[in-house]
């Protein structure tokens, strides 16, 4: 049978999911000081998508600025905010979002901890410079010292599990911590493009496992996770999934209807998810037309790819 839980439209301390038809200014309002554990949130990059109007980055920066200062406002002394940006581009060039946007965190008195790489495999495909396959999640908490951080729900396998100490007086015990390794701040994360199970028809939606380990690591069951841009539900979602309650705004209708029916559907476990610890597709794994190189793999070809021992680099030599 399934769970029914209420989507409120308007805060409400006793609810467990809020999502509001509108600007996050507004809802913001509404929401009392130091309520809120984690603001997480992947704000438009300014690049002029369906959601968006490009505008100036002086503008752009204010318009942020707004919304970031409202955001440390509704944050408890032992919260934490997690801004996930890209690049803006401009004729070519461009400039990395949380560079031109510390100084905002920095002057309202947070305290950065991490400056997290998130990086995945696929993407726009340059001509001119280096394709992007990475994005920056900053992370800041209110208080210097106090503040929420749980390691042990967000440890990952260890890469030699059964390494001993040698010597010392601790020679023969296990080394390594038997709950796993600390993942380090470059997150090897799958992105969601057109193959991905979450995939909707959103143009930069972000994994569910993604904002999952944030999650785990800044809050606590029964805390409030507020995305001031919420786009298809997934930080409401990944809340819900954990045992906390989440709170969204968007403007835009038709990602409303989505985030509704996505979070129904993760209410009574009906939502495809990517696990985070399902390993990446490997496409040498499968005998696929695709993984065979033009040149073929054996020396009779015309071709063949040849390692060079002296610098790493390959060569193809003509046969």
């Amino acid at each position: 049978m399934p769970t029914y839980i209420n989507i409120s439209n308007r805060f409400n301390s006793k609810e467990k999911v809020i999502l509001y038809h509108g600007s996050c200014l507004d809802l913001l309002k509404d929401i009392p000081d130091k309520s809120i554990q984690l603001v997480v949130t992947s704000p438009p990059y300014n690049i002029g998508k369906e959601y968006e109007k490009k505008i100036k980055i002086d503008e752009y920066v204010y318009q942020q600025s707004e919304v970031i200062r409202e955001c440390v406002r509704v944050v408890k002394d032992q919260g934490s905010v997690c801004w996930q940006v890209g690049n803006y581009v401009n004729n070519g060039a461009i400039i990395p979002l949380d560079t031109i946007l510390y100084p905002i965190f920095n002057d309202l008195n947070l305290v950065m901890r991490n400056r997290i790489i998130w990086q995945f495999e696929h993407g726009l495909h340059c001509s001119k410079r280096f394709s992007g396959r990475y994005e920056t999640i900053v992370w800041f908490t209110k208080n210097t010292k106090d503040y929420v951080f749980n390691l042990d729900p967000i440890r990952v396998p260890q890469k030699y599990p059964g390494k001993k100490h040698f010597k010392g007086p601790k020679v023969g015990q296990y080394s390594c911590n038997p709950l796993g390794k600390n993942p380090g701040d470059v997150w090897d994360i799958p992105n969601v493009k057109n193959n991905h199970i979450e995939k909707t028809e959103h143009p930069c939606q972000f994994p569910v496992g993604l904002i999952e380990r944030l999650i785990l690591s800044l809050t606590n069951k029964g805390d409030w996770v507020f995305d001031p841009f919420v786009g298809t539900g997934t930080s409401i979602i990944a809340a819900l999934r954990n045992n906390r309650r989440g709170i969204g705004a968007e403007i835009e209708r038709k990602y409303v209807k989505i985030s509704n029916d996505r979070i129904r559907k993760a209410i009574n476990g009906e939502l495809p998810i990517r696990p985070l610890d399902k390993p990446k597709y490997d496409p040498n794994l499968y005998n696929s037309k695709l993984t065979i190189p033009p040149w073929g793999h054996n020396n009779s070809n015309r071709k063949q790819l040849k390692l060079l021992e002296d610098t790493g680099a390959y060569l193809v030599e003509n046969r």
